[in-house]
Order: C-alpha cells, then structure tokens, then sequence
C-alpha cells in the first residue's frame, strides 16, 4: 500500500495550510480558502495570515440535500480575482506529459482540478506511452482509452498527450464542454467526447465485445444519468466494476480507480476489484492472471508537513 503526493515541481498548485475543517491552496496565483471535512487538526498559520493571503473563500450552503448531494454555497471575494483563469500541468517527470486546465469557481465548491490526482496522471501517461509504443512496434492498431465519469479532463488529457484513442464520458454536458475546452487550450485534438450514463454505457460496449487497452473510473457517491439515472456508489460500483471488467482488454491493458468515499479505504477497493475481476493468486500469494495490482491514498502535504488524504485508489496493469 501506498501514499502518493503531487510533485513539489509542479508550479501552478499549492497546499499551504490546513485545519480546523479547511485548506488553504494556490491555484497560479490566486489563494482559496475551501471546505475541508478530513482537515481535523489546527491549522498553523493564525486567521489574520489566512485572510491576508485568501482571494476567496467558500461558504457552503445547509449540508446534504435529499438526493445526498452537497447543497450549493456561495464564494466571498476578499481580494480582486478573475472568475475563471487558467494554470498548466507540467510533469516534471514525463516530459511529454504537458497540458493546460481552465479553472473557474462553481457553486459546490470545486474549481475545475483535484490536485491530488496528479500522480494517476503520471501513472496514466507511463502506462499509455508503454502500451502505444509496443502498438507502433507491432503495427497494432492505436490503443484505446476509456474515462469514466471523466468530469473536467485532466486524466483524458494525460491519455492522449501520451497518443492514446481516447474516449470521455461524463452525464454532464457543461463539463464535458469544459473538458473540450481543456484540450483545446493544450493543443490537443482528436478526443471522442460522449455524454451519456457509465454503466450504460460499459453494458452496452460489453454486449457489442468492444474492449479497451486503458480504462479509468472515477466515480461520486452520489450522481444522475443524463436521463435522470440514478448512481449510489454503495449499491452500483461492484456492477460497474464488473462490466469494466468485461471491456478492458485481456493483455496489455490497465485499470484505475479511484474513490472519495470518505468510508472507503484502500483494502476496501483492492477487495472490490479483484473480485471483480476474478484475480487469482498462486499458492505462494503471487499474482497468475496480473501483472501488478496495488492500492494506496492520494494526499496533498502542507508547508508544515500536515498530510491531508483525500482520496483511495487501485490500479491494474495486466
């Protein structure tokens, strides 16, 4: 089991405090002050440094609704900022792995990125670029990419910078138009935009035998079809999952997932996907039908070394 962090080389993105149920993050160069319901400690700086560095800060609205989904807030502007502004990812690893985000203020708190993504975007692009380069090698057709529940892009991105076929589908149409507008801005082209339900869609995909060499999930706890679908993750995960299962390529292909439950932990999804996908080990515990299966937390560090976990994940290559 791991725990991996963002690169302190990527420029554009901060975590500078955190406590007493917030964080403290730049974006470019612009300070938010947001929610943070794991941030459980005391925060290091005093109120006075947060509000001199803050441009922004999110009140939320009356907690959950009844559809389970976070009620709306409101942003209080404390210093002048631009509604929506840019920042770029640049690896300091992959050197081809480079694009560009539109960030804006959305009324649930969310800005368009989740920094403690980065290291599934490395991961994403290594495991593309192994797979087009033997594809190229073989002069096997471009391998295909699937994200689900894909939001505003940036694991798409990653796939493609790295010559995948790539496949984005999201329930939303605004931020499937945000997402384009991601790939636009980074000098991108040629990703197959779709707006649909996820497990349709992988029942439909596992019905026509169509498989993919790279599938990513990243799905709520809570969400809507566009035809008013209903998704609990509690109750339609393992199903997903299996449908997954029956659409990602045999060999040369790869998994991830990643959960923001916060009553998820990491042994929870390695259990879920191997039972999934039918993983078998061999009698001294070494994996037959695998080549690696791991399962860690995303984190985000502060300037005072506060480690902030966010976020599960379970990755598969085979």
């Amino acid at each position: 089991m791991t725990i991996e962090y963002p690169s302190k080389e990527w420029k554009d993105y901060e975590l500078v405090d955190s406590g007493n149920f917030e964080k403290l993050e730049r974006f470019g160069s612009y300070y938010l002050a947001r929610p943070e319901p794991k941030a459980l400690w005391d925060k290091t700086l005093s109120e006075g440094e947060w509000a001199r560095m803050t441009h922004t800060r999110f009140t939320p609205g009356a907690g959950f609704g009844k559809a389970g989904k976070e009620d709306s807030g409101t942003w209080d502007r404390m210093k002048k900022m631009e509604d929506q502004w840019h920042i770029a990812y640049r690896s300091a690893r992959s050197e081809g792995l480079s694009f560009d985000l539109r960030l804006g203020l959305t009324s649930f708190k969310h800005v368009g990125v989740f920094p403690e993504q980065a290291p599934n975007w490395e991961f994403i692009y290594s495991e593309t670029s192994k797979l087009v380069k033997k594809a190229k090698a073989e002069g096997a057709p471009v391998p295909r990419v699937l994200n689900l529940f894909a939001y505003t892009g940036a694991a798409s991105l990653a796939a493609k910078a790295a010559g995948a076929d790539v496949t984005h589908l999201d329930s939303v149409r605004q931020v499937v138009t945000w997402a384009r507008g991601n790939m636009e801005n980074s000098g991108l082209d040629g990703i197959r935009w779709l707006i649909e339900d996820a497990l349709k869609f992988a029942r439909r995909e596992a019905r026509r035998g169509n498989t993919y060499q790279g599938i990513i999930l990243d799905p709520p706890a809570y969400g809507h079809g566009p035809d008013g679908e209903k998704w609990k993750l509690d109750e339609c995960l393992f199903g997903m999952l299996k449908e997954v299962s029956a659409i990602l390529a045999p060999k040369d292909s790869f998994m991830v997932l990643n959960l923001y439950s916060n009553g998820y932990s990491a042994v929870l999804g390695e259990t879920l996907v191997k039972e999934a996908f039918g993983l078998k080990a061999s009698g001294d515990g070494s994996p037959v039908n695998y080549r690696t299966l791991s399962c860690g937390e995303l984190a985000l560090r502060d300037r005072f070394g506060k480690n902030l976990p966010l976020s599960v994940v379970v990755r598969l290559s085979r």
